[in-house]
């Protein structure tokens, strides 16, 4: 059974941001992490299209508004604290701004453990 939580319930950091992992709702591939404030949340409930907060230039961020790669919002999920979402979507496109599906496509280099 799902439990349902209100968003004034969401604990915002000291910043007003809520991190947020996308994943692709068909195949599970998580796309990419970003941030949203209490604006991009209510925009991307009320369009059912994500919307971000970019910590890089400080203002919305509709995803795809200049790539065309939307994403449609599916079904949205809070964890136990109450201070991370995950957003299962339906990408229109790539989710990275190289190009990728996956803002994830290349691996740490790591040294072997001994």
């Amino acid at each position: 059974m799902e439990k349902f939580l209100n968003p004034e319930e969401l604990k915002f950091d000291s910043q007003g941001l809520l991190p947020v992992v996308v994943q692709d709702q068909h195949t599970g591939q998580v796309l990419m992490l970003a941030y949203m404030n209490r604006q991009a949340l209510e925009l991307t409930l009320q369009s059912g299209k994500m919307v971000f907060w970019s910590r890089s230039r400080q203002s919305l961020w509709h995803k795809g508004e200049t790539s065309g790669n939307v994403q449609r919002l599916v079904a949205l999920y809070v964890d136990c604290d109450a201070d991370c979402l995950l957003a299962l979507v339906e990408p229109s496109g790539p989710a990275c701004h190289t190009g990728n599906p996956t803002c994830f496509y290349r691996a740490l280099a790591a040294k072997e453990l001994e």
